[in-house]
């Protein structure tokens, strides 16, 4: 099950660019420089699919999180964001607007760079570079804090909506790994 999550998360990264795919074949079809063939149908049901896989995702991630929750004081943060989204968000225009998807090859190399990608993606844990998320309105905070009741300091990557606020507050998580965890919206004061 854990993995399936994962997967989806990594799906739910790319979906901007899947929806630059999308776009750039409705108006190629609109422009009449596209048909509609089998290779193509398949394009269009792909993209779909995944658009929509990427969402569950992360509805399922955010949402949908049956992890135990640790309530936590943030000791210090550090918004992180801008390191990984530009690089990433990068990739998506560069593989998104000149690959020509019509073609047998092109689809086959995409389908090949999307499953690569992944394999590193998922395999190193790197849930935190999602575009989507920083799109909606997520910041990525590099974070030092203890568990309530515990002494022990801890380090963990952290999506919080919003700016994350540390004075007089404690917040609950759900700690995936120290890669990757969401900073619940409630909070009380300390």
């Amino acid at each position: 099950m854990r993995f399936l999550k994962d997967l989806l998360l990594y799906i739910s990264a790319f979906v901007p660019m899947y929806a630059l795919i999308f776009v750039k074949l409705v108006v190629e079809l609109i422009n009449n420089n596209l048909t509609f063939n089998v290779l193509n149908t398949i394009n269009f049901v792909t993209l779909l699919l995944l658009m929509a896989l990427g969402v569950l995702g992360i509805v399922w991630n955010v949402f949908l999180n049956t992890d135990e929750s640790c309530e936590v004081v943030i000791l210090s943060k550090k918004n992180i964001t801008d390191q990984h989204f530009l690089g990433y968000f990068s990739l998506f225009v560069f593989f998104a607007i000149p690959i020509d998807l019509s073609y047998m090859s092109g689809y086959f190399i995409y389908v090949i760079v999307i499953v690569l990608i992944g394999i590193v993606y998922v395999g190193n844990g790197l849930y935190y570079i999602n575009p989507l998320l920083n799109i909606l309105g997520y910041n990525f905070y590099d974070i030092t804090f203890r568990e309530k009741g515990s002494e022990q300091v801890r380090n963990a990557k952290m999506f919080y909506k919003g700016d994350l606020q540390i004075e007089d507050k404690a917040y609950f998580i759900k700690l995936k790994n120290t890669n990757f965890t969401f900073i619940d919206k409630k909070h009380k004061k300390i």
